[in-house]
């Protein structure tokens, strides 16, 4: 059963734009990884003013694998709670306020 997580990102007024250009630019080892199903940026509507990472693995030990493994550890390096580390150069100043993991189990999953 596929599992999903969702991190709640607060980002401060003004900053969702360089948020998701940081995000756009990022390094991209979550999608090679073993178990990785899914990924979306979800800019916030209607009221909300959280960002969600929506990610979706074929399990959670999948998920676990990805939070123990190196590429995890390169791709927040810098400490950035838009868990994106720069390419080159010093390191970047966070986007996010704070974060908050909130994590499911996939119960009906319906495409087109």
């Amino acid at each position: 059963m596929s599992v999903v997580k969702i991190n709640a990102i607060t980002v401060p007024p003004g900053m969702g734009d360089k948020l998701e250009e940081r995000f756009a630019g990022r390094a991209k080892m979550v999608e090679q990884f073993d178990g990785f199903e899914e990924f979306q940026l979800l800019r916030p509507t209607d009221g909300e003013e959280r960002y969600f990472v929506y990610t979706r693995w074929a399990s959670e030990e999948h998920f676990q694998g990805w939070l123990q493994s190196q590429d995890f550890e390169r791709g927040h390096a810098s400490g950035q709670a838009d868990g994106n580390a720069p390419s080159d150069g010093p390191p970047r100043q966070p986007v996010a306020q704070g974060a908050e993991l909130m994590s499911f189990d996939v119960v009906e999953h319906v495409t087109k």
